[in-house]
């Protein structure tokens, strides 16, 4: 995506095009011969000397498409935050929960807490294993816009749910859409916008993330003190407000330029280039195109892209850097996050100053990921997520000790600040750092499946961290509270140590470097003095 030296055409292009029965590419190896290689140099050596702000210049309409793709992120982080706020909400365990022994109030089991917050999590564990050959087939945008159709229909089982077990199924189908939401948007946004905003890009998903866990606090503390239905049915139709004008917006986005060149679809990908940056960045996007074909050519295979694949050679590790990276955000303080208000009554606190506690948590979340944009883009990726998650261990430490000193309000609300910290620094460090990592890790070729796979690793970590939780906090269970930070800590110090040996550094590189430093099995703590020359092919 850069100025050019050399001058293809569109029609040139289409020359070249020449599909292939034997693999996904419609350019065979032997074409290697008549790639541009002066112009793919070019390209991506000017996207190495753009800075940040000449790389949002240049590329206003690639950002605006990534801040689209990102917002379908609201619709998982709405339902997710959702449940955990209904779980606190009175009317809700009055029309669905048990009278408490130990409260004399109703509240929901905790076994039905759990079911409610891994039905989600379950569907979307199916949808991510849907979307890789979904999207690899058919393209990010389609793909996506499917999942916004079928979710309006699921939020209508949802909204008319009158049992547990309705709500438990409309869940589950509801989860389907997100898994595929949630697997194609961190790929989509990396490959549409230059190398310089694929921090930014790719971060937006953790600020929609809270944005949608805003929405709901604002929602739900307006009515949570409904004495009738309307305390969760109200906000539960609110849910159709995102994905018909999603989808509209989708329908006039752009495909990925990467994806049309992994299809031979080269004149597209021009065109798609033209669109993503101004006219002045683009008068001949050829270079760009080279650029991307030169590096897909590294990975050129005859074989159509597999799951299996995922499991070999260096796309192994690759995959096992994005499912890692996906299941420790379970391990590192998420789960405190996405049960604050809950976290919060349980510390103490009374309903109203729960929820409100709640809404300026998430708010505090949003600020947080916005400062972790200037972070990562001028520290790196690996240096804040290390460190990030190693500091919230620290806190996840206090907050267990601050627990096990004694009740009384001073003792609670440590509790709550603590548990409060811990939630906005995981929007600092560890959660948007990870969007970037799972962006930039998988290879090209096999994105669209890396994705899909590193997420369904946290589903898998997730559900049985969300019964693990449910137990930790719920007071006729085992009542730990504060103390449940014990735990976390245990889990997010293993984390940051595996961290910190297999991540790898991957700021400032492009696609065509990753993929050869990873080919060089270079180790992860010697990528960020390790020099790639821009003649390099293997």
């Amino acid at each position: 995506m850069s100025n050019v030296v050399t001058e293809k055409s569109a029609s040139a292009l289409e020359l070249e095009e020449q599909p292939t029965s034997r693999s996904e590419h419609a350019f065979d190896v032997s074409e290697k011969a008549g790639l541009d290689r002066a112009g793919a140099i070019n390209a991506e050596d000017i996207e190495h000397k753009m800075t940040v702000l000449e790389a949002v210049k240049a590329y206003p309409a690639a950002s605006a498409w990534a801040f689209v793709m990102s917002c379908t992120i609201i619709m998982e982080s709405y339902c997710v935050f959702l449940m955990g706020q209904f779980i606190a909400t009175d009317q809700f365990a009055k029309d669905f929960g048990v009278l408490s022994n130990v409260t004399n109030k109703y509240i929901i089991e905790a076994s039905w807490q759990s079911a409610f917050q891994c039905s989600g999590p379950l569907g979307a564990f199916i949808g991510v294993f849907i979307a890789g050959p979904i999207t690899s087939r058919i393209g990010y945008r389609w793909a996506t816009i499917g999942g916004l159709m079928f979710l309006n229909g699921f939020i209508f089982i949802f909204y008319f749910g009158n049992s547990q077990g309705m709500f438990f199924a409309s869940q589950i189908l509801e989860g389907i859409p997100w898994g595929i939401f949630i697997a194609n948007a961190p790929a989509y946004c990396a490959e549409i916008v230059p190398m310089r905003l694929r921090a930014p890009a790719t971060q937006m998903l953790q600020m929609f993330w809270a944005i949608g866990s805003i929405i709901v606090g604002g929602i739900t503390y307006h009515y949570q003190s409904k004495p009738n239905a309307t305390a969760y049915r109200i906000p539960i139709a609110l849910q159709w407000i995102f994905p018909t004008p999603l989808a509209i917006l989708l329908f006039l986005a752009p495909e990925s330029p990467w994806w049309l060149v992994r299809k031979g679809r080269l004149a597209e990908a021009e065109k798609a280039i033209k669109r993503l940056g101004r006219a002045s960045a683009n008068d001949n996007p050829a270079d760009a195109v080279a650029m991307m074909r030169r590096t897909i050519d590294l990975e050129l295979t005859e074989k159509k892209p597999s799951l299996i694949e995922l499991w070999k050679g260096t796309d192994l590790y690759r995959t096992l850097i994005v499912c890692g990276v996906y299941a420790s955000q379970n391990l590192t303080g998420n789960l405190i996050a996405n049960q604050a208000v809950y976290f919060f009554k349980q510390a103490g606190m009374a309903d109203n100053t729960a929820f409100a506690l709640g809404l300026i948590t998430s708010a505090l979340q949003l600020i947080m990921v916005i400062l972790s944009w200037i972070l990562t883009t001028y520290l790196g990726r690996r240096t804040i997520y290390v460190y990030g998650q190693f500091i919230n261990c620290g806190f996840l430490v206090v907050l267990g000790i601050a627990a096990s000193v004694g009740g009384g309000n001073a003792a609670s609300n440590a509790q709550a600040s603590l548990g409060l910290i811990v939630s906005v620094l995981f929007c600092l460090g560890p959660a948007p750092a990870s969007w970037v990592i799972i962006g930039e890790t998988s290879s090209v070729r096999l994105r669209p499946l890396t994705t899909g796979i590193g997420r369904g690793a946290y589903y898998i970590v997730n559900i049985p961290c969300i019964f693990l939780s449910s137990y930790m906090l719920n007071n006729d269970k085992w009542n730990l509270g504060g103390k449940s930070g014990y735990v976390w800590a245990a889990t997010a110090f293993i984390c940051t140590l595996m961290a910190w040996i297999w991540v790898p550094e991957m700021k400032d590189r492009s696609f065509r470097e990753i993929d050869i430093l990873f080919r060089r099995r270079v180790p992860a703590r010697k990528w960020k003095s390790t020099v790639v020359d821009i003649n390099d092919d293997e």
